[in-house]
């Protein structure tokens, strides 16, 4: 340390009395010495507050790190300075947690000495400055992990390349295009092959963009996913933050339901219980204390309990971080529409290539036999026609063969389902629904029954106290003067020491922040505010010895204290009023006393629960005893110290959400831990029971008696129950396996940890987007963000408009199949050409398989999708609706193009070229056309809601732009000729037809029974049966 002699303030003071200076002299001399003593004391500051810091000291001195001291060049000193380097091994630490090595930890100071060495305060956290908060992003890392990079477009092109067709197609091209140019020269020769080259291109780049777009938005997706929202402790306040901001140093607070976010050390808390299963595989739950195993493991789960964590490693650090960059996720996720498609696709490429090979053979018979003719001339000759020419006819004949196949095969109807799931999730996501499976979009739409939690997602979740009973006597706000200090003082400890929330006051004196559950909110800010808790005091007084936390079987949450002022213990307990009331023997009266709690009382204080239950009112019950075993928490001869009544009024919009699930064939069922008054007044106020119903008895029943019902009763009831009140997640479960086995699909919200069965075994479920657990988010398939009934609602109109768009396309492609199969089939056969050429029918797949797929997979859901009954397992995916739609417009095409391919050039007096080209354009418009009748399956009314969707105008526009150009300027390329007016307007007419053809056949009526039912051939390959969207049992 500096010599302190030159600082003499001896010599200093006596110069400063000297009698011969003058008044002036003596003034600056005083303040010379002024300024020379602050500089003196800063620089002792400097070199002694460094050698304070080290990691043996305790916080209270410690605390000096947490002061910003100026220095002479006005830098302050923070409690982490950019020279900071930690008095511990980093690589060792992380050493140390991978190997669980508690002696590691002991000889490093504990967990207190770890974090003293991290530079953090157990009590007030880390210092939330971004200049901070860098710096140990620098030192130590961020919290997240390198993923292997995402596909690019180069590898979908690739994938494209792999299909068999494309590759035929490709090698047909490579030939037409060589002895092209070998027989008419670079010149001319190029056409038919470089035409084929570019159709297949185009078809390569529209699919491959396609499929990197669906990549993309995964992505993004899986991003928001794992974006969880952790609860730290900065600058001595609880705030929340993303999981990839945490930092080393961190304290984290952790309750049942969350993922750890980071590998750390046991700070504080009690019965902490963790699920690492996810790491070791072992499905025993660990608990985890400051003494025997302070380790907790970023990526798993808290079972049990509730604690703070100090984070020492961080992403690429932790063994979850290490795993997780190793994993790929996969996009690839088949729905089970998407594999009924794919086995429908199969079917129809089977019948194309049935088709396909009869028509190459044909073609090759004629040809070879002498029976086809180019410009007016025998094409094959025997020996006498070169080998060249043979081989290009031949090469012709088999693209003409595949291309029928490419245009079979009905690659868009995966597509449509890529592009309208893709697209209703982004919508959903701005309508507050995070899509976590692409299945549940679908399956949403056949939903029958929505389980539905009360707290949060029928009601706003935001409890405020109304009601306070102590014992008999209903205490006002402005009577609580009245109450006996002691019972005061007994409800200081049961609020105030009995719960996971907390109370920060900030130095302002400004309203506390109360943070933790709602109902911890609303009990804290209670007692602080109305009845004069001050927490911090209370936590002083007393020792906490044991917690028993919240549990949804017990409804109930205690503790046990000591008091450190004569040593005495307390029992406190608080929950379900009607669970805690019978514990207890004798109650509390305003002025101290304690009352016999005799079966008079006790009907008396019953009749007080239910009055405010009644009243939409949950109710909470808090119970104490003085206790002379120190080791348990006694659960009888209790003395009921008050009820309170929480209010949590409905959501705007709520029983209107109900409403038009009603109308939508959809049962609504609330599951509650509620009791059963409170449970009935809410669903009255939803909408959920109807004061007109005749059977309420059987529509309102409690969880223990729906457990006790025998299997035939449960089957029997469980349509029938409306409301279930003071339900288990078990009761939950039983619910929804009972549904299930009835032949209903089951949408489940759910929020807590022990949903994660019921929602896993739904056919959809819903998790909370705030209240949530991590646990329940992971086992569900969608997440509603804002905790909202209304959001499920929305989700279920997205659900049905995935389905309705779906089988729009299909009828829209098939009809296009079925024409453009039988009239080169039948071309093939009479007349040994097919009127469509390779390039034609390139062109014609990319109108369906894309165009197509963009525009009617993208149509907006509509309220009349909610006015029809749900779509149920059984029910099949191609209905007689679709059938008769379908087969009419196919077999009007069918006949105008055959009498366009044998009586064309006659009618029209035009040569061969034109009349193809006359069957060509008429055969898009056609589809064109159609396209806007494929919007409507029922309703005669086509063009409704059209001007809503302007990429559906954009597409059929850019459609008739590009044809309009394939005809008129790319002639070779397309092998068409150029089309005047009255032909272009002849091809308009015959197209438009399809307009009143379509608003005719609807009032066609259509059986009921499937259409395929008919044939013997087995149905099941378009059946409607949902079975895949089950999940296993």
């Amino acid at each position: 340390m500096r010599d302190l002699h030159k600082y003499d303030c001896t010599a200093l003071f006596l110069n400063l009395t000297t009698p011969s200076l003058n008044k002036a002299q003596r003034r600056w001399r005083f303040a010379y010495a002024a300024i020379y003593s602050v500089r003196a004391m800063l620089s002792l500051v400097k070199e002694t507050v460094p050698a304070r810091i080290d990691p043996k000291i305790s916080d209270d001195s410690f605390s000096l790190s947490y002061t910003a001291l100026e220095s002479t060049d006005g830098a302050k000193v923070n409690s982490m300075p950019l020279s900071y380097v930690p008095d511990i091994d980093q690589e060792r630490l992380v050493e140390i947690m991978k190997g669980k090595d508690l002696p590691g930890i002991q000889a490093l100071g504990g967990v207190a000495g770890v974090a003293t060495s991290l530079r953090t305060n157990a009590t007030k956290g880390i210092h939330g400055n971004e200049q901070e908060i860098s710096r140990r992003r620098e030192l130590f890392g961020s919290n997240t992990y390198h993923k292997p990079p995402p596909k690019g477009l180069l590898f979908f092109v690739y994938e494209a390349f792999k299909d068999l067709t494309i590759l035929i197609l490709l090698v047909c091209a490579t030939l037409a295009l060589g002895f092209g140019i070998k027989e008419h020269g670079i010149k001319e020769g190029w056409y038919e092959g470089g035409s084929i080259f570019v159709a297949v291109f185009l078809v390569i780049v529209v699919s491959a963009l396609s499929n990197f777009r669906q990549e993309r938005q995964f992505d993004k997706l899986s991003k928001i996913s794992n974006n969880i929202k952790v609860e730290v402790l900065r600058d001595s306040r609880r705030q929340h933050i993303s999981i990839f901001d945490v930092v080393v140093g961190d304290v984290v607070f952790l309750k049942i339901g969350d993922q750890i976010p980071a590998d750390g050390l046991f700070l504080d808390g009690h019965s902490l219980q963790v699920d690492e299963s996810s790491m070791t595989g072992e499905s025993d739950h660990l608990e985890v204390d400051l003494k025997d195993n302070p380790f907790l493991f970023s990526g798993t789960k808290i079972v049990d309990g509730f604690a703070q964590m100090l984070v020492v490693s961080v992403g690429m650090s932790t063994t979850w971080g290490q795993t997780m960059s190793s994993i790929n996720q996969d996009s690839s996720e088949r729905t089970p529409l998407q594999v009924r498609l794919d086995t429908l696709t199969s079917t129809i490429g089977k019948v194309g290539l049935t088709v396909a090979a009869l028509v190459l053979v044909v073609l090759l018979v004629r040809y070879f036999t002498g029976n086809t003719e180019k410009e007016g001339k025998r094409e094959y000759n025997g020996s006498k026609t070169p080998v060249d020419t043979v081989v290009n006819s031949v090469v012709r004949i088999v693209a003409a063969a595949v291309t029928i196949v490419v245009v079979a095969i009905p690659e868009g109807l995966p597509l449509a389902v890529t592009l309208t799931l893709a697209y209703s999730m982004k919508r959903m996501m701005s309508d507050q629904a995070m899509v976590r499976k692409l299945s549940a979009c679908e399956t949403m739409g056949s939903a029958t029954v929505i389980c539905t939690d009360k707290t949060g997602t029928l009601t706003l979740n935001e409890m405020k106290v109304t009601k306070f009973w102590l014992g008999q006597e209903s205490i006002h706000e402005d009577s609580t003067k009245m109450i006996s200090s002691d019972v005061l003082d007994l409800l200081y400890q049961g609020t105030g020491l009995n719960t996971t929330g907390s109370v920060c006051v900030s130095d302002s004196g400004s309203t506390p922040e109360f943070s933790g559950s709602p109902t911890e909110k609303a009990l804290l800010s209670w007692t602080v505010l109305n009845l004069g808790m001050d927490m911090e005091s209370v936590k002083q007084k007393h020792d906490v010895l044991r917690v028993e936390t919240f549990n949804s079987a017990k409804k109930r949450s205690g503790v046990l204290v000591r008091k450190k002022s004569d040593y005495t213990v307390h029992v406190h307990w608080k929950g379900a009023a009607e669970m805690v009331l019978a514990m207890c023997s004798h109650y509390y009266t305003s002025t101290g006393s304690v009352d016999l709690l005799d079966s008079t009382a006790k009907n008396s204080i019953h009749a007080i629960i239910q009055g405010m239950a009644a009243s939409s009112l949950r109710c909470i019950a808090f119970a104490h005893k003085v206790s002379s075993n120190d080791s348990g928490l006694e659960e009888d001869g209790l003395n009921l110290m008050g009820i309170v009544g929480l209010k949590d009024p409905c959501r705007p919009g709520v029983s209107k959400a109900v409403e038009t699930c009603k109308l939508a064939g959809v049962t609504i069922k609330m599951i509650t831990g509620d009791n059963v008054f409170t449970a009935k007044a809410i669903a009255f106020e939803c909408g959920i029971l109807d004061h007109n119903d005749e059977d309420e008895e059987e529509s309102v029943v409690e969880g223990v008696q729906f457990r006790n019902y025998t299997d035939e009763e449960r089957m029997q009831k469980v349509e029938k129950i409306r409301v279930m009140a003071r339900s288990s997640p078990s009761d939950k479960l039983l619910m929804v396996k009972c549904l299930r086995l009835k032949g209903h699909v089951v949408a489940v919200t759910g929020d807590g940890t022990n949903d994660a069965p019921a929602l896993k075994e739904a056919d959809i479920g819903l998790s909370m987007g705030i209240q949530g657990t991590e646990v329940a988010k992971e086992s569900s398939d969608i997440v509603i963000l804002d905790d909202n009934f209304t959001s499920v609602a929305t989700v279920l109109k997205w659900g049905r408009c995935v389905y309705n768009n779906i089988q729009k396309f299909i009828q829209f492609q098939l009809t296009v199949n079925v024409a453009a199969l039988v009239i080169n089939f039948i071309a093939a056969v009479s007349a040994g050409e097919v009127p469509l050429t390779a390039v034609q029918l390139l062109w014609v797949n990319l109108i369906m398989d894309t165009l197509g797929a963009l525009a009617l997979a993208t149509e907006r859901p509509t309220n009349e999708l909610l006015k029809r009954k749900p779509v149920g397992r059984t029910e099949v995916l191609i209905t007689n609706v679709m059938w008769r739609n379908l087969l009419v417009q196919s077999l009007y095409q069918i006949a105008i193009l055959l009498i366009l391919q044998f009586k064309g050039m006659s009618i029209f007096n035009v040569p061969k070229e034109v009349k193809n080209t006359l069957i060509f354009n008429t055969f898009v418009l056609c589809q064109v056309f159609n396209e806007f009748n494929a919007r409507e399956m029922e309703k005669k009314n086509v063009f409704k809601g059209l001007h809503r969707n302007r990429l559906f105008i954009g597409i059929i526009a850019i459609t008739i732009v590009l044809q309009v150009i394939m005809v008129e300027f790319l002639k070779k390329f397309a092998d068409t000729v150029r089309l005047n007016g009255w032909q272009w307007g002849t091809c308009i007419a015959i197209a438009s037809l399809s307009w009143p053809i379509g608003f005719f056949t609807k009032f066609i009526p259509v059986s009921e029974t499937p259409f395929l039912s008919y044939f013997k051939n087995p149905r099941s390959l378009f059946k409607g049966s949902r079975s895949s969207s089950l999940k296993k049992p």
